[in-house]
């Protein structure tokens, strides 16, 4: 019996061994996603190997943010919207939790201040972790491009004004201030950059992007990349950059938003994917696929552009998101999906990881697993590729930031006077006949007139939350700032941007003709309000029945002419026959019709959308504290009749119209200064055996004020296997130079900005004879020279 009994002990103490081993290692497993040691991919397969279908699909659906917190008398809580929708399906992500504007009616009263922002993350991340099964942090995704789009954030000029500066590393040392805003308040995805070409001003949204021109945009996009992300995602201060639209959204037919586009398969390698790609191999960790189709595949079912090109041909290791509502556009925009589980479908297994709307996926998703028609590996691979982004950033270690950080870092002096800087290095000066401008700060009397003389919302671009009126310099502020009490301002709005019902040209007249000079600033607006309309996406609504806001540029508000709207015209005609030295400022989104203004009046700045300090930007201009050297990224039309009107246009040669020439009012690269340079003793080195092309040459500021000079390397060839541009830029450069001072300036062309996509569809460089320009514009040469690739 004592035999028995031992034995009995002795196996049971062996089982009991046994099953705390099996105790101990199921622990250790458990742990292993959680634990900070252990390799990132090791701990996404182990997160994987325990997460149930819906939690995958949850991780990958990404709803709308700001209803998911509620504003207390005490402060900010998660709201019972969010808790159901973590409940229900297991949310992972979401979109535009701090976004403030008039679509999510989150405004100054109801809206989150930075130290708000940073708490109602907090309870947000808090809530997650501590209410679902595995404890995963939720990875929030914000509007970032132009600054945060959050209540109290630094606003710097629109993405147009950021390509005028052909400045990148200002760019850069901006978006790292936009990434240091948004990731101290709780956000780690910031969209932006906006790398499709402007090559349609008709189009709503050319405020968004950088230019016309792909070398210009690529800098740019690389700039932006590299200043939001930094050298490390985990710093707490740097976000991960998405990049939009991906592809070829800003040439729609007819100008009409997120509307069809027809490339050929060498235009899209060539002209509308090199931004991207360069962005690409910055180390971009997001790409925002674009509403639109190429040639009859919508951009977000496209397996050629997310799968092919992306990542087995770039290298691509981020993770992909659709645009709002685009994996639903499958269905009820491009007609290619007969259900919103087809759609789920078609978006995943061609290479969209994530769903911005938490509709597109969701339920759709897990119907379209249960049919069979989505597999778990396709399934598992976009789960893989949003967890890899929260690890790295350190997410499951650090998911909280702190408040009190954010209400002192976020919009303080040095990021006030860098918004100032970016502003200056965006305005452009098109027109100074017998040198109107700089004006005197001695004038006894001004006239500031115009809709967008004083007017805030008018000055920032669209993407833009609501704002306090001391935190934004209008003209009007920025010249009563640079002038002595002394001066006399005369200020009279004179009429609106399109209602024609408060016209007051009388009283504006009579306002310049008792002044000295005259300011009158005109353009369009972005500027978003409380009674427009919206769709789902958050494009704005055009309401036929009342076209009284100002609204004439943003997303949605595709044109039809470039005129300037309303009473603007008349009220700058008369202004300017008073004879008083007169200088136009224009404040808009996309190129106008200036062929009246560039004809009769003295002097034209173009200041885009210049953000909060766009005023005393605009000022330091005008009163000569800063020499203008901006450059147009964009060509100017004269009519719509023109368009495309882009300076890289394929040849053969234009020809004129019956009724006017081909060439455009402004060319790219345009812009004046106060100053002179010259250039002189252009020298090329051809290193065959690199495939490179050195080119040095000798730039003197030949005025009396010291100034930037863009330079810019254009490049033509006189025969190739394809059909190229007459000239395109390859390489540009801001120089700044003292009175009399000279530089010899060098670039250096490597191969890839002398491939061709050729006939063969490859990227190569040609033999053949190379006509090399410098010059101040593209149509301004003032340096040319042949060299021979043999």
């Amino acid at each position: 019996m004592m035999k028995k009994t031992g034995l009995i002990l002795c196996i049971a103490s062996m089982l009991l061994g046994l099953n705390e081993n099996s105790l101990a290692q199921n622990k250790s497993t458990t742990s292993l996603y959680k634990n900070p040691k252990a390799a990132v991919e090791s701990r996404i397969k182990d997160l994987l190997s325990r997460m149930t279908v819906e939690e995958k699909v949850g991780q990958i659906s990404m709803p709308l943010g700001w209803p998911m917190y509620a504003k207390t008398e005490n402060g900010v809580e998660v709201s019972d919207v969010f808790k159901k929708l973590l409940k229900e399906e297991y949310t992972g992500m979401l979109w535009a939790t701090l976004r403030a504007d008039p679509w999510t009616k989150k405004t100054l009263a109801n809206g989150l201040n930075p130290e708000l922002a940073a708490k109602a993350t907090n309870a947000i991340q808090k809530y997650a972790i501590e209410n679902s099964r595995l404890g995963i942090p939720v990875l929030l995704s914000e509007e970032c491009p132009h600054g945060h789009m959050a209540i109290g954030t630094t606003v710097f000029p629109t993405s147009i004004g950021q390509g005028s500066t052909f400045n990148p590393e200002l760019i850069k040392k901006m978006a790292s201030v936009i990434a240091q805003e948004t990731r101290l308040q709780g956000g780690h995805v910031g969209y932006g950059p906006v790398l499709d070409l402007a090559r349609e001003p008709r189009w709503s949204r050319v405020e968004e992007t950088y230019g016309e021109d792909h070398v210009l945009n690529s800098r740019m996009g690389e700039a932006m990349v590299k200043g939001f992300q930094g050298a490390n995602i985990k710093s707490g201060e740097n976000i991960v950059a998405t990049l939009k639209h991906f592809a070829a959204y800003g040439a729609p037919e007819g100008g009409h938003n997120g509307g069809s586009i027809n490339v050929g398969m060498r235009s899209l390698q060539q002209f509308y994917l090199p931004p991207f790609k360069a962005a690409v191999k910055a180390g971009a960790l997001s790409v925002m696929t674009a509403y639109n189709s190429i040639d009859g595949i919508p951009c977000s079912s496209n397996g050629y552009l997310l799968t092919d090109l992306l990542r087995k041909e770039w290298g691509f290791d981020g993770f992909v998101v659709s645009d709002l509502n685009s994996i639903s556009g499958l269905m009820a925009n491009h007609h290619i999906a007969s259900s919103a589980a087809d759609a789920a479908k078609l978006a995943i297994n061609a290479g969209l990881d994530a769903d911005l709307s938490g509709i597109g996926y969701g339920k759709a998703l897990r119907d379209a697993i249960k049919a069979g028609t989505v597999s778990m590996n396709t399934l598992d691979t976009a789960v893989s590729r949003v967890l890899r982004i929260k690890f790295n950033m350190g997410l499951f270690e650090n998911p909280y930031v702190n408040p009190e950080v954010a209400k002192t870092k976020v919009r303080d002096t040095d990021k006030i006077t860098l918004a100032r800087e970016v502003a200056r290095e965006s305005i452009i000066l098109l027109k100074n006949q017998d040198k109107v401008l700089p004006f005197s700060k001695s004038l006894k009397s001004i006239a500031v007139i115009g809709p967008n003389a004083d007017n805030i919302y008018n000055q920032l671009g669209d993407y833009t939350a609501p704002q306090t009126e001391e935190n934004i310099v209008t003209v009007l502020d920025g010249i009563r700032n640079k002038l002595s009490a002394d001066t006399k301002i005369n200020y009279i709005k004179g009429c609106a941007i399109r209602d024609t019902t408060t016209t007051n040209i009388s009283d504006a007249v009579a306002a310049a003709k008792k002044s000295d000079a005259v300011v009158i600033v005109l353009g369009g607006s972005s500027a978003r309000d409380f009674k427009t309309e919206y769709i789902e996406t958050g494009a704005a609504k055009i309401n036929t029945a009342n076209q009284l806001s100002d609204m004439e540029s943003g997303e949605g508000f595709d044109r039809a002419t470039l005129d300037l709207l309303g009473d603007q015209l008349k009220l700058l005609k008369a202004v300017v026959k008073t004879g008083k030295p007169v200088v136009l400022v224009l404040i808009k989104g996309r190129p106008l019709n200036l062929n009246w203004a560039a004809e009769n009046a003295p002097a034209i700045i173009d200041a885009w959308y210049p953000g909060q300090e766009g005023g005393n930007a605009i000022a330091d201009v005008i009163f000569g504290d800063y020499n203008p050297a901006g450059r147009l990224p964009v060509s100017v039309p004269k009519s719509v009749g023109q368009l495309p009107v882009y300076y890289n246009w394929r040849f053969p040669e234009k020809h004129n119209y019956i009724e006017l020439d081909a060439k455009p009012l402004y060319s790219f690269g345009y812009g004046l200064s106060y100053t002179t340079f010259d250039y002189q003793q252009l020298k090329i080195s051809n290193d065959t055996d690199k495939q490179s092309v050195t080119v040095t040459f000798n730039l003197k500021n030949t005025g009396t004020t010291a100034g930037d000079e863009v330079v810019q390397v254009y490049l033509g060839s006189k025969t190739s296997s394809v059909v190229l541009p007459a000239k395109q830029l390859k390489q540009f450069k801001r120089i700044r130079l003292n009175p009399g001072e000279q530089g010899t300036i060098s670039f250096t062309l490597a191969k890839a900005d002398l491939e061709v996509y050729n006939d063969k569809m490859k990227w190569v460089v040609e033999p053949g004879i190379y006509n090399l320009m410098v010059g101040a514009s593209s149509d301004d040469i003032r340096l040319q020279e042949k060299f021979t690739i043999k």
